[in-house]
């Protein structure tokens, strides 16, 4: 039923109007993402591990990020809440920001272990990595 959903929004925005606000453009670029947890330590944070995916389009305001799963170590990449550091190898070089999950579903994929699409919005990287990414989005 989620699928039948999904697929007459998706044609509801071909027809009507796209409700995103920034320009995507379908691009696969290599990404790490892992949790980021507030416990007491040394650095006042904690990097839990971290799964490998990639992107399936960019936009200047948010990723759509294709992953392997929605968890873990027990704790969801889409849990209300959740701040996700996700590294990011653009072509000359990574960058790092801080992001939330949107939405999320399963995708079936036979070709590909990459069977989540997690949308994620990005809220807060520096201002370098800031620069180097809107560059990469306006030169697509």
């Amino acid at each position: 039923m989620r699928e039948v959903i999904r697929v007459i929004a998706a044609r509801l925005r071909d027809f009507v109007a796209d409700r995103r606000s920034a320009k995507r453009f379908k691009v696969h670029l290599p990404c790490t993402v892992g949790l980021i947890s507030n416990f007491p330590g040394a650095e006042g944070a904690r990097r839990n591990a971290a799964l490998e995916g990639q992107t399936g389009d960019v936009s200047a305001s948010g990723l759509c990020l294709m992953m392997p799963a929605v968890h873990i170590g027990g704790h969801y990449l889409t849990g209300s809440g959740t701040t996700l550091m996700i590294l990011l190898e653009l072509p000359d070089g990574p960058i790092l920001l801080d992001a939330t999950a949107m939405r999320h579903e399963r995708v079936d994929q036979t070709q590909s272990q990459m069977n989540f699409l997690i949308g994620v919005r990005i809220k807060d990287m520096s201002k370098q990595d800031r620069d180097r990414f809107v560059n990469f989005v306006r030169e697509l």
